[in-house]
């Protein structure tokens, strides 16, 4: 093995570490670095620990606590294959004490560095939880129904959608995102909302479950820093009609499946798929739901045609026989009254309660 001489001590050496030997260059080497005493800030009601200019939510506060030192845990750039082990106490309710172990490698050399810190948690509160407790909103979203008014059932949906949304947006780190109050009355419902991008997602995940349309309308709320800072109502507007809803539109009549942008469901006549645009059902009336429908007879069965036994007068009429019809033995078929003719319920509604 060659050996050359230390530029700095001039003892032999094997081994150069930055154009010095070993003792030379560990002798004011530091491998890491760590403040004896560190803040740990923990929102008093939610738990989100507060680093780097804001607020992030953790699952507890011994996770805090080692967050907080990893951030300010400062390890030297040249280290390769670094293992940290960091062992927390509690000592009070408001205060910990950790014992931090540092193992790496440097220019291939081995190294460990043993360090200690005292972690002082501050409670307080933080944006997000100030501005619930302070009832602050940014938005109002209003949940309504077009030319009708909203059923329970509607609302329920509605609450689950947005309780859904409002985790989904938490999940990603939207912090804002969050409803201070809701008002539910017999016209629908009133969310005030703790951004206008949460209310935005909102309103379009329930357009995309139920169905609506929804429109935005700022009014000037004040201003901060020179700007002028806006308030937003969401008009939400559920569809005018609602699955199982039949409606007459033209000549026809069809049993509603969704209805958005545009409507779909289901031809009476021959159980064929429907399609029309907004503009299109402007027109339509609702004439009943699935659930008016009532259980008939079968008799016999033609190619084209069934025959019943009209559950109203009691008669034998035949009725035109729908695509994919295949009535199963001794079953009853349920059937809808609309202008005085009978129609057999589309087979992928006669799973619904009726």
């Amino acid at each position: 093995m060659t050996s050359t001489i230390c530029p700095k001590c001039g003892n032999d050496t094997s081994v150069l570490l930055s154009g010095v030997c070993r003792e030379c260059f560990f002798q004011n080497f530091v491998l890491a670095q760590l403040p004896q005493v560190l803040q740990a800030r923990i929102c008093a009601t939610c738990g989100a620990r507060f680093t780097r200019g804001r607020w992030i939510d953790e699952t507890d506060s011994e996770t805090v606590v080692l967050k907080t030192i990893e951030d300010a845990l400062s390890i030297h750039e040249a280290a390769e294959d670094i293992e940290v082990c960091i062992n927390p106490r509690q000592l009070t309710p408001h205060m910990y004490r950790a014992e931090v172990k540092i193992v790496a490698r440097i220019q291939g050399e081995p190294v460990t560095s043993e360090l200690s810190t005292e972690i002082r948690v501050i409670r307080e509160s933080c944006e997000r939880c100030s501005r619930v407790s302070g009832g602050y909103f940014e938005g109002i979203i209003q949940i309504r129904a077009t030319e009708r008014i909203p059923t329970e059932n509607e609302l329920d949906a509605c609450m689950r959608i947005v309780d859904m949304t409002i985790d989904r947006m938490r999940a990603k780190g939207d912090r804002l995102a969050f409803i201070t109050d809701t008002i539910r009355s017999k016209e629908g419902l009133d969310l005030y909302i703790g951004s206008i991008n949460s209310g935005r997602h909102i309103c379009k995940a329930i357009i995309e479950e139920l169905g609506g349309t929804f429109s935005e309308s700022p009014s000037l709320f004040g201003q901060k820093d020179g700007k002028e800072i806006y308030r937003i109502t969401f008009s939400m507007r559920l569809p005018r009609f609602t699955p199982g809803d039949i409606i007459t539109i033209g000549n026809r009549k069809v049993v509603v499946k969704h209805m958005g942008k545009k409507l779909t469901g289901t031809d009476l006549t021959d159980s064929s798929r429907f399609i029309a645009t907004e503009e299109e059902t402007t027109q339509a009336k609702l004439v009943g739901n699935i659930k008016d429908a009532v259980n008939a007879v079968l008799v016999s069965e033609e190619e084209h045609e069934i025959m019943i036994l009209d559950p109203f007068t009691f008669r034998t009429v035949n009725v035109k026989k729908p695509i994919g019809f295949s009535p199963v033995e001794d079953e009853e078929i349920p059937v809808i009254r609309i202008d005085e003719s009978l129609f057999l319920l589309p087979s992928e509604w006669r799973k619904s309660e009726i």
